[in-house]
């Protein structure tokens, strides 16, 4: 066997913070944040084979299949930051990419933990849709949580604030729909696994971080 990585799956509801724990945990652990959504723009940006690949389907209006995202996430592993191990951040999104990282990371030792970031459906509602957008600078406020000095306005360089498609809550419902058909057997798979460790998302940043952080050290190899 090769040498042991740490790899940690954060699940969660869309909206329950998982892109700024992942963050968090970066600077923490020193693993880098692996992120599907970057992963993407990335390889369309640079117009990798992938990317081209992937970008057809796309301009079909065709959901990417699993095997060019797995085979993306598989290329991004292989960068050198990830020598240690990384921090998953929107994948596996469902069981057969699960299964997929289970082989992938099979020989460093698989996944070592899998914390589930644990928000009501109705505070998930609250949080995506009071955000607004910048249509200027792309500033991102919360109108409960971080609202701008002037409503509507950004404190930065005085922009309109908007809400986006993304945050409305039709689309949020959708989202939420899609995350219970597609993602939420995750949970029973890492369950089954013994991989799976809860956290109340409702505390503060800081507090989820350090529940966070106590779940992965406990979970760190000897």
């Amino acid at each position: 066997m090769s040498e042991q990585r740490t790899y940690i799956v954060l699940l969660g509801v869309p909206g329950a913070g998982k892109g700024t724990q992942a963050k968090l945990l970066e600077q923490a652990l020193g693993l880098p944040q692996i992120s599907t959504g970057d992963i993407f723009r990335y390889n369309l940006k640079h117009e990798t084979e992938l990317g081209k690949l992937a970008k057809s389907y796309m301009d079909r209006g065709d959901l990417v299949p699993d095997e060019v995202t797995i085979r993306m996430v598989e290329e991004r592993l292989q960068q050198p930051d990830c020598a240690r191990g990384a921090i998953m951040d929107g994948f596996p999104r469902n069981l057969v990419q699960a299964a997929a990282f289970d082989k992938m990371t099979a020989p460093y030792g698989g996944v070592k933990v899998a914390p589930l970031i644990q928000v009501d459906d109705e505070e998930t509602i609250r949080r995506i849709t009071g955000r607004r957008t910048c249509r200027t600078c792309g500033a991102v406020y919360h109108i409960l949580y971080n609202p701008p000095k002037v409503a509507g306005v950004c404190d930065i360089d005085g922009g309109e604030l908007y809400q986006r498609e993304d945050d409305k809550e039709e689309t949020v419902r959708n989202r939420l729909y899609v995350y219970y058909k597609q993602t939420a057997p995750l949970i029973g798979y890492y369950f089954a696994k013994g991989l799976l460790r809860e956290i109340d998302g409702t505390q503060s940043i800081e507090e989820v971080q350090n529940a966070l952080i106590a779940v992965i050290r406990e979970a760190q190899p000897a």
